[in-house]
């Protein structure tokens, strides 16, 4: 059986993707190696943020006073969140961004990009 190639197969590859600390790939690696070494990623609690916003997802994980933040845009245009912490014990919660796809973080509130991350670690 004959399949056709993808038309961006000569940009969205992996040998092109691996040479470009921008791609999606390097973020993918960048998010994945976080995971495996971030404490409060490995073995934090979950607890859910903002359930009523339909366009991000986030949440915190938690670990013996650390916490990182993850937002997640699920839509297709830019959004904006903001986060009171302060139930989870960080009330003056200074956010320092570890991985983000373009997105950036101010005080309380996060933009994000369509279809962008930003994980942050939060520190007291």
């Amino acid at each position: 059986m004959y399949q056709m190639l993808n038309p961006s197969y000569q940009t969205h590859n992996v040998a092109t993707e691996s040479k470009d600390p921008n791609s999606l790939l390097s973020l993918y690696k960048k998010v994945l190696a976080l995971r495996h070494t971030n404490e409060a990623l490995l073995e934090g609690s979950y607890t859910a943020l903002n359930e009523d916003d339909p366009n991000v997802m986030s949440y915190l994980r938690s670990y013996k006073g650390k916490a990182v933040l993850v937002a997640l845009n699920m839509s297709a245009s830019p959004q904006k969140a903001v986060f009171d912490l302060s139930r989870q014990g960080f009330g003056r919660a200074l956010v320092k961004i570890l991985i983000s796809s373009e997105s950036s973080a101010k005080g309380n509130e996060v933009t994000l990009e369509p279809f962008g991350l930003l994980i942050a670690s939060v520190n007291q």
